[in-house]
């Protein structure tokens, strides 16, 4: 466990020396602007851009017919998902660039190069296109509804995919002869990334590649993308990403835009720059979310859980890709931490005319955990039982691990028990009460949220992949390491480096860290699944072991006696027992010298996905006059497994227990029905929330350590979200209960709240 406080990375950060894509400087570079389509569903009849060609600096406009005449088809990741009825459904065609149709409101249909950005700006604005505007369908309701305008003709119900798991006909039987029956229909609401850095690219050849410079979480993934798509062989192509402002699981994948700029600079032979404007964000970048959810949960006379059974619609957007699989992914946490002793579930994925959805923090996770934290709580207070108790009776126990469940997800170790008691102890669940009757005094309604939470890292489950580092000592004695990982905000050169440090027992102070150029770490998972320590981690200790490994070879040449009879400590190989010694930097120097440098290289698979767990607590106060919610408190105990960095782990749960909230207070992706106009496109219509719409947010750790890696962690970023989703939506009902509101669903806007109140005569 580090000691550290503070980050390595931060330096760089808040002294405003970061390198962001943006930064990269390109003098020469043509400037790129898109013409996006005005309305969500329209067919194409002509595009002229004769006009716009014309004026001044503008260098090219280019079209599908552009693509389609240098070879270039529909890019999109693979979809594979075979249906309850064995039917297997794939990916629907993605021109990058819209040919003949446009499905949502900003899709891309034309590119203007220019030499400025204002002349591609004018030219944009020049580009005669010929719509023919047709209905819009925009939520799972009008997807579905008879007779509904089809977002691709050969979608019958506009139908992405259907998927199912667990055995429907004994779970409704279980339920149907239980003695409770809960259900709870709720949905969980789009939310926009709303990364901090816009997504942006520069593509330029450079020493016989082409290389792209791009905000993107997962280079190496987007180097093969990119050969792929473009017939290429991998080494025509570098992709770098360098630091970078946020990406959540939106800045992965075979984007677009970013696919046109790398196709642009090869055919135009200038580098081609893009940067996004904030509404181009909104518009266009893969949104978070959107699932309805119907869940039944039947019970006993005494409160256990008997039957499960879930449905799930998912909004997919325009689009139906590998990208839409998420729920899929990590549907098995509709389980939760209970022995529910028989679940199924149904999901159905909807295409509809508004930007793609994919994986955005949590990935599936938060609502899985919401589906059954819900339903939870719904039986606790149906059924009179204190919402902590009714969990307790339910929880899998520490002496039945490892836990084969019978949805998904198997278990290798934790103990639940243990974290809600450390959980209800360190969120002075016990003392709610006095803090309800004081908010009461002052006329506010007080909400008490618990949600357990649980979810698949370093996978996807059943499905992870390796991982990889490389280590090299210099001449001087300083040490490159490197990680296929790649971190977006979360801390990950100070994780990194500490880990190898103290595997060397060296400072800190000698090593520097690379990711995310594929020149330098040509493989590597990227960013994804909070499996950067499990699997890169792992790969860390490996590599060192190997650079320990030669160096001790050359010490033994050195030192004129067999390897067995060499130790090494804190930098220093020594002969057992005598004095004789030679330091690591100085057979690095050796090495370097003669042109062979001491280096390590690690690669690591998981055998399987690991099961961070946790207990959250939100409070909430509601003053009913105006339905404005303040969030009293937050408090979360997890179990992560082994804790490498304290500050690191609590700084992962902050920022996904905000995001989380954020969804149930404030962020709500509108579009207007019928046309699929989008309402909330600035940050004028889409609140994200600020420091002063958080309490403090209090983090503790229960931990379990795990087998499944040599550096016995579960992951941790995500954590924050999976619990915080439910955790928040279940104080805000709990508090509005009080008033005899039966139901309330995200998000919890002083307008909903107040109507809410008023609907049930409380207010």
């Amino acid at each position: 466990m580090s000691n550290r406080t503070g980050r390595i990375e931060d330096a760089r950060f808040i002294t405003g020396t970061g390198r962001y894509t943006a930064d990269v400087t390109a003098p020469d570079a043509l400037r790129a602007v898109f013409v996006r389509a005005p309305m969500a569903s329209a067919r194409i009849s002509d595009i002229g851009t004769s006009a716009a060609a014309d004026m001044d600096g503008v260098r090219a406009i280019l079209t599908a017919a552009d693509l389609a005449a240098d070879g270039i088809g529909p890019v999109q990741a693979p979809l594979n998902v075979t249906g309850p009825d064995g039917k297997v459904w794939s990916q629907t065609a993605r021109p990058l660039l819209a040919d003949g149709r446009v499905r949502f409101v900003g899709e891309p249909v034309a590119l203007v190069l220019a030499d400025s950005r204002a002349a591609a700006m004018d030219a944009a604005e020049a580009v005669e296109i010929n719509y023919h505007d047709e209905p819009a369908v925009t939520t799972v309701a009008e997807a579905k509804a008879p007779g509904a305008p089809l977002v691709f003709d050969d979608r019958p119900g506009n139908i992405g995919f259907e998927w199912g798991h667990g055995d429907r006909a004994a779970a409704e039987a279980a339920i149907a002869a239980s003695a409770h029956t809960v259900r709870v229909r709720t949905p969980v609401t789009r939310v926009a990334p709303a990364a901090m850095e816009p997504r942006n690219a520069l593509a330029r050849e450079e020493n016989g590649q082409t290389t792209l410079y791009v905000s993107h979480q997962q280079p190496q993934g987007l180097r093969g993308a990119l050969a792929s798509a473009f017939d290429l062989a991998p080494e025509a192509v570098r992709v770098v990403a360098g630091d970078v402002g946020g990406s959540f699981g939106m800045k992965m994948g075979p984007m677009r835009e970013e696919m046109l700029i790398f196709y642009a600079a090869r055919k135009m032979g200038v580098p081609v720059r893009w940067i996004a404007d904030r509404t181009e964000d909104f518009l266009t970048d893969e949104a978070g979310r959107d699932v309805l959810l119907d869940v039944t949960l039947g019970l006993d006379a005494d409160g256990i859980f008997t039957g499960l059974f879930v449905e799930l619609w998912a909004n997919l957007g325009a689009y139906a890709t590998g990208r839409s699989q998420p729920p899929i992914f990590n549907v098995g946490g509709i389980a939760g931490v209970y022995r529910t002793p028989v679940i199924a579930a149904r999901l159905t994925g909807m295409l509809t005319h508004t930007a793609p959805v994919s994986a955005y923090r949590g990935a599936g996770r938060p609502e899985a955990t919401l589906a059954i934290e819900r339903a939870v709580d719904q039986a606790a207070r149906e059924l009179g039982i204190d919402p902590v108790e009714i969990r307790r009776r339910n929880l899998i126990t520490a002496d039945e691990m490892p836990w084969e469940s019978p949805f998904i997800f198997n278990y290798d170790c934790g103990d639940f028990p243990k974290v809600l008691a450390d959980g209800t102890a360190f969120c002075d669940v016990a003392g709610f009460p006095a803090r309800r009757a004081a908010s009461e005094a002052k006329g506010l309604l007080r909400g008490l949220g618990v949600a357990m939470c649980v979810e698949a890292a370093g996978g996807p489950y059943k499905r992870t992949a390796t991982d990889y580092s490389d280590i090299t000592l210099g001449a001087d004695g300083k040490i490159l390491l490197t990680g296929g990982a790649f971190s977006a905000g979360q801390g990950l050169e100070t994780a990194m480096i500490d880990v190898a440090a103290e595997k060397l027992g060296l400072s800190p102070d000698l090593f520097s860290y690379a990711q995310g150029d594929t020149a330098i770490v040509p493989e590597g998972k990227g960013m994804g699944g909070s499996s950067a320590m499990i699997s890169c981690g792992a790969a860390v200790l490996m590599a060192v072991d190997e650079l320990v490994a030669k160096a001790k070879t050359k010490a033994a040449d050195k030192l004129e006696t067999a390897e067995a009879d060499i130790e090494y400590e804190a930098g220093v190989f020594r002969v057992v027992g005598t004095d004789r010694a030679v330091g690591l930097a100085e057979l690095g120097a050796e090495a370097a010298a003669a042109g062979d440098p001491l280096a390590g290289a690690g690669a690591f698979k998981p055998e399987e996905a690991t099961f961070p767990n946790g207990f959250h607590v939100c409070e909430v106060e509601v003053d009913p006059d105006t339905g404005a919610c303040v969030i009293a408190s937050y408090k979360a105990v997890e179990d992560i497994g082994r804790v490498l960095n304290p500050q690191l782990a609590s700084g992962q749960i902050h920022g996904g227990v905000v995001q989380g909230l954020g969804q149930i207070f404030q962020e709500n992706v509108v579009y207007a029905p019928g046309d699929g106009q989008l309402l909330s496109a600035s940050f004028m219509d889409y609140s994200v929330p600020r420091a002063d719409d958080m309490p403090a947010i209090a983090t503790g750790f229960s931990n379990v350590e795990t087998a499944l890696n040599p550096l016995h962690v579960k992951g941790v970023g995500e954590a924050g979200s999976v619990g915080a989703v439910a955790a928040g939506l279940n104080a805000v009902n709990d508090a509005l209960a009080s008033r005899g509101v039966g139901a309330f669903d995200m998000p919890a806007t002083p307008l909903r709240v107040w109507q809410a109140l008023h609907a049930a005569g409380a207010a």
